[in-house]
């Protein structure tokens, strides 16, 4: 039986500390399936189906690695792609924190795993929040985006 997780999250953008967490997550799964979830009520800096599509070029040569839109409950998510496990990075005690009330009311719902990975001290600083804003100000963000992205998010400004 394979070992399938998702990865979920908004990733607006998507960060190296995201990519660093996955690509740590395949030494753990057969499969690792990118959730980029959307909420309706939220604003984003960049679209959902740009955000796939950035993460999508960025795996392309990862077959073990899907990319998908999703819009539910994160635990209905992984249900529906056959995913046993949930992987999730954490930065700091507050990420902990959220993410363990998190995981325990997922449990509840549906029988799913959740795996936690530290993330490495270089990327601790790093959050998505941070980097949109400095994307805001037209500040350089290629220290925290993958060479990929980092390109990818570059062409988009540079149409808008």
């Amino acid at each position: 039986m394979k070992r399938i997780a998702i990865f979920p999250g908004s990733f607006d953008p998507f960060t190296i500390g995201h990519e660093n967490i996955v690509r740590r997550g395949l030494k753990l799964f057969d499969k690792i399936i990118i959730g980029v979830g959307y909420n309706s009520e939220k604003r984003y800096f960049f679209s959902v189906e740009k955000r796939v599509n950035f993460i999508a070029e960025e795996f392309k040569n990862e077959p073990r690695i899907e990319v998908a839109q999703y819009c539910n409950l994160t635990v209905d998510f992984a249900i529906e792609k056959k995913a046993e496990f949930i992987l999730r990075g954490i930065r700091t005690t507050i990420d902990f924190e959220y993410e363990k009330a998190l995981a325990h009311v997922n449990s509840l719902l549906k029988p799913v795993e959740t795996v936690f990975l530290l993330t490495e001290p270089q990327h601790s600083h790093i959050n998505s929040s941070t980097v949109r804003d400095i994307l805001r100000h037209n500040g350089d963000v290629s220290m925290f985006l993958t060479p990929s992205i980092y390109n990818l998010i570059m062409n988009e400004k540079v149409k808008k």
